[in-house]
């Protein structure tokens, strides 16, 4: 078992806390982990990004190499777009339609999804309104790990767990709020990879 994830998305969006659910699931299955420095997080609303390597065996770099990524997780559509030069062929996007519109020349939304498109394998979704329909807009990043989620070789309870354990510390109501996101999320891949 191999994957290479590359996350992005702004400073606030919690891809610091996919990372941490995905590294704790990892390591409770018995999965090497190495997660580079994440970069870009010294403010809220500024890039993020940080490369995610999962391995049943030893990992030497914790960089991922051009065209080698097996996954994109963006909470930002534009975001992903700046690194779709690591993704391999047969890769996945998996990416938030909602734009955080922190520059004055954003692009269109139509256009930046338009890209999103021509990747081969993708998963698009409104993870905001779907997060708010859960119950908080603040869970959006828990749609996007749900969505993600398929394509992770890590059991669906694995993850559950490590949510439980990473917002545990905040009360059992945002605990079932981060489940039910990350549920929500994993039925809309399921949906979108049968069609």
């Amino acid at each position: 078992m191999k994957k290479d994830i590359i996350l992005a998305g702004v400073g606030g969006q919690g891809i610091l806390s996919i990372a941490a659910i995905i590294g704790t699931a990892a390591v409770s299955s018995g999965i090497y982990v190495k997660q580079a420095e994440v970069h870009g997080m010294s403010q809220r609303g500024g890039d993020v990004q940080s490369n995610l390597r999962l391995s049943s065996a030893p990992i030497a770099s914790d960089l991922i190499p051009f065209g080698k990524a097996d996954m994109i997780i963006s909470v930002e559509p534009m975001e992903s777009l700046r690194y779709l030069p690591y993704l391999s062929p047969e890769a996945w996007l998996i990416t938030n339609t909602t734009p955080f519109i922190n520059i004055p020349n954003y692009p269109e939304v139509e256009n930046v999804m338009a890209e999103v498109r021509k990747v081969k394998n993708h998963i698009v979704l409104d993870a905001d309104q779907m997060a708010t329909e859960a119950g908080s807009a603040r869970s959006a990043n828990m749609v996007i790990l749900g969505a993600a989620s398929p394509f992770l070789d890590i059991a669906m309870e694995v993850l559950e767990k490590a949510i439980r354990s990473t917002f545990g510390r905040k009360g059992e109501e945002v605990v079932n709020m981060n489940l039910n996101a990350l549920r929500i999320g994993r039925q809309l891949a399921d949906a979108q990879m049968t069609n």
